[in-house]
C-alpha cells in the first residue's frame, strides 16, 4: 500500500517511517510534485491536520494523512498550543522558539506540559483522525542534540531524560506521534 504522508518536515518523515510495517510504503510530498505550504489556517490542532489532508486529496487526488502537533504548556495558557513551529516568528526557529518558552516560564515551578499530535486520515473517501499526548514538564535548560523542535525542553512523565536525550525508538514508544501513528497502523490493519 502506498500512502502520502502531507509533510515537508524531513525529521516527522524518519520518525513515522520508522514505526510503520513494511507493507506501507510512505510517498513524501516530494515524491508527488507538492512543492508549494500547504495552509494551516485552522484555530485548532486537529483542524490544521484535516486542513493538510484534504488539500492533498483535492489538489493531488491521493489518499493520505497529514499531522499537526502541539505543545500545551499548561502554566501559559497551553501556549504555544497550534502555533508551535511559529511561536517565536513566521521562521520556524526552533531555537527561538524554545527560548521564548523558557523566557515566559522564568520564575514559574510548575512546569505541566503535553505534546498533542492529531493525525488526519483521508482513505477510501472517508476521513478518520487519531490522537496521541505525552504528558511531561519543561526543563529549566536544554537538553540533549537528539529529535527536533521543542524536544531538548520536553521531559516525559516518569523519564530523567528529554526527548533529545533518549533515542528514536524510545521516543516512538512513548511520544505523541508515536502514540497516533500507532493508532493510524492498527486502523489500515484492519
Amino acid at each position: 500500500m502506498k500512502l502520502v504522508f502531507a509533510t515537508n518536515n524531513l525529521n516527522k518523515l524518519k520518525e513515522v517511517q520508522a514505526l510503520l510495517p513494511a507493507s506501507i510504503e510512505l510517498v513524501s510530498l516530494k515524491d508527488i510534485g507538492c512543492t508549494e505550504d500547504i495552509p494551516e489556517t485552522s484555530p485548532t490542532i486537529e483542524g490544521n491536520a484535516i486542513q493538510k489532508a484534504e488539500y492533498v486529496k483535492q489538489h493531488y487526488g491521493y489518499d493520505c494523512f497529514a499531522d499537526d502537533t502541539g505543545l500545551e504548556i499548561t502554566a501559559i495558557n497551553n501556549e504555544p498550543g497550534v502555533y508551535s513551529a511559529r511561536y517565536a516568528g513566521q521562521a520556524k526557529d526552533a531555537n527561538a522558539n524554545m527560548d521564548k518558552v523558557l523566557s515566559k516560564l522564568e520564575g514559574i515551578s510548575a512546569r505541566e506540559a503535553q505534546f498533542k499530535t492529531v493525525i488526519a486520515l483521508i482513505y477510501n473517501g472517508s476521513l478518520h483522525t487519531f490522537t496521541g499526548i505525552c504528558k511531561g514538564q519543561i526543563t529549566e535548560t536544554k537538553q540533549g542534540d537528539r529529535g527536533f523542535g521543542y524536544d531538548p525542553i520536553f521531559l516525559p512523565d516518569g523519564y530523567t531524560e528529554t526527548f533529545a536525550q533518549i533515542s528514536l525508538d524510545e521516543k516512538n514508544k512513548i511520544g505523541h506521534r508515536g502514540k497516533a501513528t500507532q493508532q493510524l497502523i492498527n486502523f489500515l490493519k484492519q
